[in-house]
């Protein structure tokens, strides 16, 4: 196993809280890589992924493109351009809302629950790369992420 310093090959850190940055940011890399691989053999991004994930959470109801923005995971995601993207490979379904003119609904169709179902397949094996560490240690690390947002 190689610490952060080793894996770039910088010795020195301003500070433990820099240090600690510069591993976040790499180890969000690290996954984000990983699972790169698992989307790409379904044709989707990480953002297109998380879309369906939240529309999923949302189904059956539709969801408005807002509500899709404020919980994306990316928040520079563009969520209309993505939608579009999705619509084209029949993942998600696009109309204008009932009581809104100026929003649109997005629902999630049975292909991209299919889809989801695959992936989340993949991802039970894939998660097998993150079992370094304990259970507990993994809520430890959670409790100490959202503190830090926080």
């Amino acid at each position: 196993m190689a610490s952060i310093g080793e894996e770039i090959k910088q010795k020195k850190f301003s500070s433990e809280y820099s240090k600690l940055m510069v591993n976040v940011l790499y180890t969000s890399s690290w996954l984000n890589s990983l699972q790169s691989v698992v989307f790409k053999d379904h044709k989707l991004t990480s953002q297109q992924f998380n879309s369906l994930r939240i529309l999923r959470g949302q189904y059956p109801e539709a969801a408005s493109v807002n509500l899709l923005k404020d919980r994306m995971i990316d928040k520079m995601s563009n969520v209309s351009r993505i939608i579009d993207k999705l619509k084209v490979k029949d993942l998600v379904t696009r109309k204008p809302c009932k009581h809104d003119r100026r929003q649109v609904d997005v629902k999630i169709t049975e292909k991209g629950l299919k889809v989801l179902e695959e992936i989340d397949v993949e991802l039970m094996k894939w998660e097998e790369n993150l079992h370094a560490i304990s259970i507990e240690e993994a809520k430890t690390l959670n409790i100490f992420l959202d503190k830090w947002r926080g």
